[in-house]
């Protein structure tokens, strides 16, 4: 393990024989700046061990160094540099919150020992950094992060698709990173100059989205005032990525597949052929082929775009991640100036017993609240959501009572699998009753009565 040292000294020569001192051991790398300035930037940018700083130079010196660092919190141990006749400044810098102060013209016996005991005091600190940066690296693929031999296997796909133009189905629940995977195959592919264009298919009504993804021209319908470029138009050269793709009616269904097979559209009222070049990436939380066998997803489409699948795994059986994930999502809402908060080990393993039906999403969300709950360096039991802290034990789907009759009971245990059902429907289809009623498999009048019983109120899931 390689320690960092950054050297702030305004003299050039003093600062080149410095470096040449400090390099002649081989596990030290050594950076140089002439200034206080780009001292606190190069701090900013790297993670160093040491900061050996002259007491004396230009613009910000190294008393307002030390104390710009102390502000901003940067874990750097401060050696401090000064002429014989300072010493009371040097005093005045330790005071400060620097480590050690050595005297010019440096001995470099002395400044060997002092370099030596810093590293040493700070070796566990130095430690989990290195660790931190391996991690990043060896667990790291496109701003994904996993060990998990399946997503391993995921990373593999992804670079072999890079190199095609293949269209690409991924399935996943929700929240497992099904965007963040469309976005690792568009930035891996090389040689393609257009954006990625993100459409999701079920937040948007059937009559508008025909105008989304091909666009429409002026005077098409009422609200049409101009000319406007679909998702598709924009996409060209690059990626469009169709999330919940399985949510997209039966008519748009047949469009979309003329697309794929040709890369051609006419956008909404108008006549001009458009080609396009552009790579498809379809995700779903459900499964499409269960969906064609159901008859509610068309099977020619559902080939055209299952060239390549990609299945996510949900963070449930991906245990190994959660520790690297919560690390993760840890720096990332930690505040500006401060290290990233760490774990108590009763709080890990509560992360750790969680089962995470929001997967990923729900963790970041968990480690965002935890982050700003937590008034010191570590993550404590109670600083996690409540569903964490007092997990509540599963129930059996209904209560077995002898003493009413089986009939009745079996009543009630239907009426409550058809009201969560028909919830669940109405979630899915974001409370459009027509395409919650072809998934329940009821007409439209017959779901309408249901939800009236069940006295559901359609306006949340909207």
């Amino acid at each position: 393990m390689k320690r960092r040292i950054l050297l702030a000294e305004d003299s050039d020569r003093a600062r080149q024989s410095l470096k040449e001192l400090l390099l002649a051991d081989s596990q030290l790398e050594v950076d140089t700046v002439s200034n206080g300035e780009e001292a606190v930037k190069a701090l900013e940018k790297q993670i160093y061990s040491i900061g050996l700083f002259d007491l004396k130079m230009p613009g910000l010196g190294g008393m307002q160094l030390i104390e710009e660092i102390q502000k901003r919190k940067i874990p750097v141990t401060i050696i401090v540099m000064t002429g014989y006749g300072s010493i009371n400044e040097a005093v005045q810098a330790m005071r400060l919150g620097a480590y050690d102060f050595l005297t010019k013209p440096i001995d470099v016996h002395h400044l060997r020992l002092v370099i030596e005991r810093a590293l040493k005091d700070r070796v566990l600190h130095d430690e989990v950094a290195y660790l931190r940066e391996q991690i990043q690296g060896r667990y790291s693929f496109h701003n994904i992060l996993s060990k998990n031999p399946r997503m391993h296997s995921v990373f593999e796909l992804i670079g072999n698709v890079a190199q095609t133009n293949t269209t690409v189905l991924i399935e996943g629940e929700t929240g497992t990173g099904k965007e963040q995977i469309a976005r690792a195959i568009h930035e891996a592919t090389q040689g393609r100059s257009g954006p990625l264009i993100a459409v999701n298919c079920a937040a948007l009504p059937e009559n508008l989205l025909e105008s989304e993804l091909f666009g429409h021209e002026k005077g098409s319908f009422t609200s049409a005032m101009s000319q406007r470029r679909g998702r598709f138009e924009l996409a060209d050269g690059g990626t469009i990525f169709l999330d919940e793709v399985g949510d997209i009616p039966a008519a748009m269904q047949a469009k979309l597949l003329r697309v794929l097979q040709e890369r051609r559209f006419e956008r909404v009222g108008g006549v001009e052929s458009i080609e396009v070049d552009v790579r498809v990436i379809g995700a779903t939380n459900r499964s499409l082929l269960r969906l064609v066998q159901d008859g509610k997803f068309r099977e020619d489409l559902y080939y055209r775009l299952n060239v390549l699948k990609i299945d996510l795994p949900p963070l449930r059986e991906r245990p190994e991640d959660i520790p690297l994930l919560a690390a993760h999502f840890a720096q990332k809402y930690s505040r500006k100036g401060e290290s990233p908060k760490q774990f108590s080990p009763t709080a890990m393993d509560a992360l750790l017993k969680h089962t995470w039906p929001g997967n990923i999403r729900e963790l970041e969300n968990a480690i965002e609240r935890s982050c700003v709950t937590c008034p010191n360096g570590t993550i404590q039991l109670e600083n996690l959501p409540t569903e964490m802290i007092n997990p509540t034990p599963p129930k059996l789907p209904f209560d077995v009572d002898v003493n009413r009759p089986l009939p009745d009971l079996l009543r009630e245990v239907c009426a409550d699998v058809e009201r969560q059902y028909i919830r669940k429907a109405l979630e899915q289809s974001h409370g459009h009753v027509g395409r919650c009623a072809k998934m329940c498999g009821l007409s439209r009048r017959t779901l309408s009565a249901r939800i009236a019983d069940f006295q559901i109120n359609k306006a949340v899931f909207k």
